[in-house]
């Protein structure tokens, strides 16, 4: 495996993490949204894993914001 080079580190995708860290009951943090699982493994996933965690993560926060009336 190659070093990743400046361009390379630009272009990967930036963890969503707002420093807002706290686990909901089902483990899930309510300041990104994502899984623990998802947290812990975020170094190693690839872009395309990445993309789709970031999915999903959105997915939850918008359930949240519904399901407590948060605009």
């Amino acid at each position: 495996m190659r070093a990743m080079s400046a361009n390379d580190l630009v272009r990967a995708t930036a963890s969503p993490c707002v420093r807002n860290c706290c686990l909901d009951d089902d483990n899930v943090c309510i300041g990104c949204g994502r899984a623990l699982a998802e947290i812990v493994g975020w170094a190693r996933a690839s872009e395309e894993e990445k993309r789709s965690i970031l999915a999903r993560a959105a997915d939850r926060r918008e359930q949240r914001r519904r399901r407590y009336g948060i605009p």
